[in-house]
């Protein structure tokens, strides 16, 4: 299984303990279950940390690790996956998600350049929240509800997959 491949690109669960901002979960942070690498942890893992990818603040690792916690996900693949969003994707994939809100929401876009400033936060988010917030929190459930599913359908197909190989050889061998 991909348990493997997972297991040696994780970084290790003490460093991760260990970290300055996951210090507010204190002994939270001592659950194994947490560290485990299963179908439902690592499924469950992706349902967290790609929703919290579609939540637009700061700290979103914070908010996954709080997610994996509460949902007994595996804590460094919530976390790491929260990185899908970046300062390279984070623009083009808001955009798509404020194009979603005002659609759903049957309003005409507005036209906006986007600048980092205090001024342009306050005044185009001002004008711009409800259909951008609307379209995070759909394309967040929905990415969630695809990853936790698709995380368990391809989990169970490589295992049966396996399966089916080491019946085959043991029949092959009598």
């Amino acid at each position: 299984m991909p348990r493997k491949l997972l297991k040696r690109l994780m970084p290790d669960h003490r460093k991760i303990r260990d970290h300055k901002h996951l210090q507010i979960f204190g002994k939270l942070l001592h659950n194994p279950a947490l560290w485990h690498l299963n179908r439902h942890s690592v499924a469950k893992a992706f349902a967290v940390g790609l929703f919290f990818a579609w939540v637009p603040v700061p700290f979103q690792m914070v908010l996954a690790a709080g997610g994996a916690i509460i949902f007994h996900a595996n804590l460094p693949l919530s976390v790491a996956l929260v990185w899908l969003t970046n300062p390279l994707t984070m623009p083009p994939m808001f955009y798509g998600a404020y194009k979603l809100g005002a659609f759903v929401l049957g309003r005409e876009m507005q036209h906006f350049e986007m600048e980092l400033s205090y001024e342009w936060l306050e005044h185009e988010m001002s004008l711009i929240w409800e259909p951008f917030l609307l379209g995070c929190l759909i394309v967040g459930v929905l990415s969630s509800i695809i990853g936790y599913i698709g995380i368990q359908i391809a989990w169970r197909s490589i295992v049966m997959k396996r399966w089916r190989k080491r019946m085959n050889k043991h029949v092959r061998k009598q």
